[in-house]
């Protein structure tokens, strides 16, 4: 009796299922090709490592100059009691390279602020850095350096009851942003050479009864249009009214019986239903416009990233061939239709969408032999990628920590703002900078040691007026949750951090695959609540 060993590919297709159905295998390559770097292995560190480890990154590295102890032990799921002693990194690390044998995992025995200080290199070589559990002052010695080379950072933490991220990146440029409930590019309103050629071959009046209840929606939908058209002056329907009755319409036209009882004919209701979506005016979304008047697209040079090369070529399509529409995605919806006529009308938009696309293939040519780069240097799948995402193109701009910590007079205004409701998040950030304060003033958080918390209190508080004050505002926190903060005493909760670290995992993936759009640039959460928000700050 003989065995055989399934093929890698097969084996990894089954393994990464779920994730692939989210971001395909170019994106599952992107996540095996990244490495990251982890400072300190911490309750929340090692969560967000195991959401990292899990859907297959392909290395990474903790960086961690402590050694395991007790109370490691006690909220961290990555640490035994036989590691009290050991390197902390060492520890966490074995055990997270135990979740999946595709990842590579690493250690560094030194602190964050000896690495700046030796090496700072080093952090250029990473895909992003997740840096958790340091000082305000190291954060923002990494952040300039990170900053400087480029290299995207996520801060994260956890603080008793509470959860705070910070995105760091200069320019996150995303094709596949993945929007949800995006209406279906039918350009009803303005029909292309193909989709007129083949909707004149549908004669309603002369089909069958099984024929006409098996054609495509979008056929009645354009044919009703036209004779809307005819008699509205070329107009199509605008308003809630006019839509109405251009549903009556397309009611009226569903075959009767020898009672003249309305059949049931799918395709109409169908045809009805999407009326409101298919009369979308076919436009450039006002976010790509913004991409199209960027300064980066309009301004190209020979170190352009492709990205702004796409867009530069886009726009000349819009400008020309697409008369200010953007290329075809070149996908329809499913319908009630017999699969003949369905995958005719199928292939109209593809091939449409593949002539749109060879057109932005043209002008990206054009761009690259004037910039100096070889003309393969863009392949076809990515320009294809790019067209079948033109209505979702996205680009997240993150300011620095440096930046959020000089007081910006707009960006104070809007905590002021927030502030003037006192259950908001933003009462958590200003604490989080509070403890931070607090911490340079007497080298430990606020109640940390037991007998000196009600001290602590009055101290904290302090700082909480003195931040508020540096800003120029006149508002107040809750003493209550000034409390609530001694009383955490800067303990990691392991709840905490495992729900943070789910989010935290999640931020990251979406980075370095450059799908789905992650926040911008601040998220708090409450636990106690279960609130949470985002700021940009």
């Amino acid at each position: 009796m003989s065995s055989h060993r399934g093929s890698p590919v097969v084996d990894k297709e089954k393994k990464y299922d779920r994730q692939l159905r989210l971001w395909g295998d170019h994106g599952q390559a992107a996540l095996e090709g990244a490495k990251i770097c982890l400072i300190n292995a911490g309750a929340l560190g090692t969560e967000i490592l195991k959401n990292l480890c899990l859907p297959g990154v392909g290395a990474f590295t903790i960086v961690d100059g402590k050694r395991v102890t007790g109370e490691d032990v006690g909220n961290n799921f990555f640490l035994e009691r036989s590691s009290i002693g050991c390197s902390r990194g060492q520890a966490a690390m074995e055990l997270l390279t135990e979740m999946n044998s595709d990842v590579k995992g690493d250690y560094i025995e030194e602190t964050a602020d000896q690495i700046l200080e030796t090496n700072p290199q080093l952090f250029k070589s990473f895909s992003m850095v997740i840096a958790t559990e340091l000082l305000e002052r190291t954060l923002l010695d990494l952040d300039k350096l990170l900053w400087e080379h480029n290299v995207p950072l996520l801060v994260c933490r956890s603080y008793g009851m509470l959860g705070y991220m910070r995105l760091v990146i200069q320019e996150h440029r995303v094709v596949e942003s993945h929007p949800d409930n995006a209406f279906e590019d039918l350009r009803l309103d303005r029909p292309f050479p193909g989709l007129v050629e083949i909707a004149d071959k549908f004669d309603l009046d002369k089909m069958t009864k099984q024929e006409h209840m098996h054609t495509p929606y979008l056929i009645l939908l354009y044919k009703f249009l036209c004779k809307w058209k005819d008699e509205h002056s070329d107009q199509l329907p605008k308003n809630y009214k006019e839509k109405n009755l251009f549903k009556d319409t397309l009611r009226s036209g569903v075959l009767t019986n020898e009672e003249g009882v309305p059949l049931l004919e799918e395709n109409f209701d169908e045809a009805v239903t999407a009326t409101n979506a298919a009369l979308v005016p076919s436009r450039i979304p006002s976010t790509v416009q913004e991409i199209f008047n960027d300064p980066c697209c309009s301004n190209l040079t020979s170190q352009s990233h492709n990205f702004w090369i796409l867009a530069h070529a886009m726009k000349l399509f819009t400008e020309n061939e697409g008369a200010g529409t953007l290329p075809l995605r070149g996908s329809i919806p499913d319908m009630t239709a017999d699969s003949k006529r369905y995958i005719l009308l199928q292939n109209v938009y593809l091939d449409q969408a593949r002539q749109d696309s060879a057109t932005v293939s043209g002008y990206v040519q054009q761009l690259l032999t004037s910039l100096g780069k070889p003309t393969d240097s863009i392949s076809e799948t990515d320009i294809r990628m790019f067209c079948k995402n033109a209505s979702f193109l996205q680009i997240l701009r993150c300011r620095s920590l440096a930046d959020e910590h000089n007081n910006d007079k707009a960006k104070v205004s809007d905590i002021g703002m927030n502030l003037e409701n006192p259950d908001s998040e933003m009462a958590i950030y200003v604490l989080l900078r509070a403890v931070d304060k607090f911490h340079s003033q007497y080298n430990r958080f606020p109640g940390e040691y037991d007998n000196e918390r009600e001290a602590d209190v009055h101290k904290l508080t302090s700082c909480v007026s003195n931040i508020i004050h540096d800003w120029g505002l006149h508002t107040t926190i809750k003493e209550e949750l000034v409390q609530e903060m001694c009383r955490y005493g800067a303990a990691e909760l392991h709840s905490v951090a495992a729900f943070l670290g789910g989010c935290a995992a999640q931020e990251v993936i979406k980075v370095v695959t450059n799908q789905f759009v992650p926040f911008n640039n601040t998220f708090i959460y409450n636990a106690a609540t279960g609130a949470s928000a985002t700021y940009q700050l």
